[in-house]
């Protein structure tokens, strides 16, 4: 296992693995030490089928279920698929997943450690890749921040709501996606968690809000609550905290989405086929009961 630095504020490149084949316990834990220094970690020239990849990933937490429940492998429902192929008249995954900032399973009363991801076809036009992923880094966004304001915020909590980030999917982006129904808005009703979290595995404070779920400071008025959000929002999207992923097929591509803040590019076209297997490891392992019954 050889681990090469990115050099920049995010990321690392890990050698020498075969993700196919179980590792041994050191080495799963060397990996959950490395995304908390690093945030992202890629796997170069994976060899993947969807159960290799369920196995690899479940060995950080539970697998979560997207809450739409669609788009995921056959019998394999913590495989989901990211796509905009088209295939007898029908999408074969969710083309327009993540194409905003935002972290995932923030709208969660328990929170997500890692996205797991595979990417299989990448599109790729005048010799570079498309459909990126960019980064931004959130243990130096809050070490970045005024100290008047992290002692303003010190135990406050805000709230995230999944309908925001699907909602604005839906009208910004020109989606298929349709409304949430009753039942899906149920089983992810609005939740509040610390707008400053320690990070489990650095011990470091990171900024735990993000412009596609975080909704109100709960604590604050409405107006400084909207006014201190969209400080954040700003704040945490500067380039000097920006690391871009650039996809090859075969990458794996797991982040920290406790350290992090994450954004799809949207740059390619219909007619530019990207097909990536994702699995979304909870935080459980972290919080077993830090965040049960919040609301």
């Amino acid at each position: 296992m050889e681990i090469v630095e990115s050099g920049a504020t995010l990321g690392a490149r890990i050698e020498g693995m075969d993700l196919a084949r179980p590792l041994s316990p050191e080495a799963y834990r060397a990996i959950e030490q490395a995304l908390g220094r690093y945030g992202v970690v890629c796997f170069p020239r994976q060899q993947l089928d969807a159960v290799s990849l369920k196995r690899f990933a479940r060995n950080f937490g539970t697998l979560e279920v997207n809450v739409a429940n669609l788009y995921h492998e056959p019998d394999i429902p913590e495989v989901m698929i990211l796509s905009n192929i088209v295939e007898d008249g029908k999408p074969i995954g969710l083309s327009d997943a993540g194409q905003d900032w935002h972290t995932d399973m923030s709208y969660s009363r328990t929170i997500a450690f890692s996205n797991v991801l595979y990417g299989i076809r990448i599109p790729v036009r005048d010799g570079r890749s498309l459909g990126n992923t960019e980064f931004c880094n959130m243990h130096a966004a809050y070490d970045g921040l005024p100290q008047a304001l992290k002692d303003e915020l010190d135990g406050m909590t805000v709230t995230h709501d999944f309908n925001k980030f699907w909602e604005m999917m839906r009208r910004e982006k020109g989606s298929t996606r349709p409304p949430l129904t009753e039942e899906q808005r149920r089983r992810k009703p609005p939740v509040s968690h610390p707008v400053f979290l320690t990070h489990p595995i650095t011990g470091r404070k990171v900024l735990y809000a993000n412009p596609g779920y975080s909704m109100r400071i709960n604590e604050m008025t409405e107006a400084r609550s909207a006014e201190v959000l969209a400080f954040l929002f700003q704040h945490q999207l500067q380039d000097k905290y920006r690391y871009r992923h650039n996809w090859t097929e075969g990458d794996v591509l797991m982040w920290d989405n406790m350290g992090t803040i994450h954004n799809a590019v949207a740059d390619y076209r219909p007619d530019e086929p990207r097909l990536i297997k994702r699995c979304q490891v909870m935080a459980d392992k972290y919080f077993p009961e830090a965040f049960a019954g919040r609301t």
